[in-house]
């Protein structure tokens, strides 16, 4: 039977709890926010390159880059973000169970091919470490990781251009979690290179029939904008990996603090009643004495 010291030292240890992941839900809320700003803050330069490409392709100018060469697929590239840090819930679980899926479906369609992932994040590459007898060769020594700035991005983003181009690989895939709102996320699972879709603008709502001068010529500032078009998404996937690595923690920290807020409950109402019985028990024991 617990005693009221006992109760006493599990009640601190609960209250000290309760603080902790309330402080910890703050921190992580604040990540959250400047990973959204970083969100926002790179949605101006995507949709301007949109804007671009969009025009080349509508003006019917001679747009080649290498970067849209579609060819076998004999070695396929999977880069997988996650997190450095636990306490995020069913986060990286949730990444993983996706990237199997996406996995088989690849393996379906492309059979025969070498397959390597890149896990970024340690969390993303304890997990992954498992399928290296299935296969798959995991490169466990990724120059990224999910806090890494954007001049490692661009680095990291680099060499994936320059592997395609010198036929290393045959097609990029990203795997990330993105981010929809604070309550929400979902996996996505994008192709990067080869570049299938040179944009997500319709053409066909910009103004048709406009003729453009272009300086210089439309094939050279389509080979310039693809690249940039290309680190933009890698840095906007990397930033809401990021912020919905947070609002995972948010919402970890919160079912935390409101479990330790429960259970502190039902301690101080254990320790009231067992302390309102001991007292209890003193005065029946005074009272019998002076009876005797």
């Amino acid at each position: 039977m617990a005693t009221l010291r006992d109760l006493k030292g599990r009640i601190g240890s609960v209250s000290s709890s309760e603080k902790i992941t309330g402080a910890m839900k703050m921190i992580s809320s604040a990540k959250m926010n400047k990973a959204v700003r970083d969100i926002k803050r790179l949605l101006p330069f995507r949709n301007q390159l949109e804007s671009i490409i969009a025009h080349l392709l509508e003006a019917d100018a001679q747009c080649v880059s290498p970067l849209t060469e579609e060819r076998e697929v004999r070695h396929l590239t999977i880069v997988v973000t996650g997190s450095d840090d636990g306490l995020c819930g069913a986060y990286n679980i949730n990444i993983y169970k996706e990237l199997l899926v996406h996995l088989n479906s690849l393996r379906e369609e492309f059979p025969s091919a070498i397959i390597r992932l890149i896990p970024v994040g340690a969390k993303m590459v304890k997990a992954v470490a498992k399928l290296a007898d299935a296969g798959i060769e995991v490169v466990t020594d990724a120059p990224v990781s999910s806090k890494s700035d954007p001049d490692a991005i661009k680095t990291f983003t680099l060499g994936l251009e320059r592997e395609f181009l010198d036929g290393s690989t045959d097609r990029v895939d990203f795997v990330y979690m993105g981010f929809i709102s604070p309550s929400r996320q979902r996996v996505r699972c994008e192709q990067l290179l080869p570049v299938a879709n040179a944009t997500g603008t319709d053409s066909g709502s910009m103004a048709g029939g406009r003729p453009y001068l272009f300086e210089p010529d439309a094939g050279a500032i389509f080979a310039e904008a693809l690249p940039l078009m290309l680190l933009s998404s890698v840095q906007e996937g990397f930033s809401e990996n990021r912020a919905s690595e947070q609002a995972a923690r948010v919402m970890a920290m919160q079912s935390a603090n409101d479990n330790a807020s429960k259970l502190l409950e039902q301690l101080r109402l254990e320790y009231n009643k067992l302390r309102q019985q001991s007292i209890t028990n003193e005065l029946l024991d005074i009272l019998g004495g002076q009876v005797r």
